[in-house]
């Protein structure tokens, strides 16, 4: 049974996703302050599966939380919670290594079942570090990427993605030339089989394009397929 700890100074909030959990199978625990949820997590990260993260909270903000745990090598999966409905708050929490995003308010069944979408995920690249995946090496022009050791080295040079990041540019890589939507990328990435929100599948895209490409506005290896989705090529430049 899975163990979440919940994160938010919301009462009503804690209570309404401490019962959807509870009735979906998860062991809970709830916490109002960022920096008692930072303790518990720096000092026993391993008791608990999935951390549900508000970004405004007393003691330490959601993002700093983060940023915190993923400096001190802490992988435990993160979904943020946010009322701000802002670019910017969702391309840092993600930056810093979130795994996925919420936005209040938001549907308790949705919230779970993104949950269970990074567990799977996270199991996924379990598996893959085993020994079956040891000798794993994928190329495409300037980019070698170890899927084991969960390296990428572009143009001669080591490159750190985030654990999503690696994972999108990994299934590019395995895909290449395949057009490939938003949608089934949500699917394959972050295992949604379906969302009404497709911005964190762009947000992770010009993050790979910042690291991989030579140009960000005028990419080679993730070009955009207009009205559908993207295309991993080591062709010409596209757009």
């Amino acid at each position: 049974m899975p163990t979440v700890l919940v994160v938010d100074d919301e009462a009503s909030i804690r209570t309404l996703v401490e019962y959807n959990f509870s009735r979906s199978g998860f062991d809970v625990e709830t916490v109002d302050d960022g920096r008692v949820a930072y303790e518990k997590l720096k000092q026993g990260a391993s008791k608990y599966d999935l951390v549900v993260l508000d970004l405004m909270l007393p003691g330490m903000d959601g993002l700093e939380v983060c940023r915190r745990l993923r400096q001190e090598g802490v992988k435990i999966p993160i979904i943020l919670l946010t009322a701000r409905d802002e670019e910017v708050d969702l391309v840092l929490g993600l930056e810093l290594g979130a795994d996925d995003y919420v936005t209040k308010p938001f549907s308790p069944r949705e919230l779970v079942a993104r949950a269970r979408a990074v567990l799977r995920r996270t199991e996924s690249r379990e598996e893959d570090t085993q020994p079956a995946s040891s000798g794993k090496v994928l190329r495409a022009g300037n980019i070698v990427m170890d899927v084991a050791r969960h390296e990428v080295r572009v143009r001669g040079q080591l490159v750190e993605f985030t654990p999503k990041e690696f994972e999108l540019l990994q299934y590019f890589m395995e895909n290449p030339e395949h057009v490939l939507s938003r949608d089934q990328l949500l699917d394959r990435v972050w295992g949604y089989s379906a969302a009404t929100d497709t911005r964190i599948v762009d947000v992770h895209v010009s993050h790979l394009r910042e690291k991989i490409e030579e140009d960000s506005k005028n990419p080679k290896y993730i070009r955009t397929v207009r009205g559908i989705g993207y295309k991993f090529t080591e062709g010409t430049s596209g757009s």
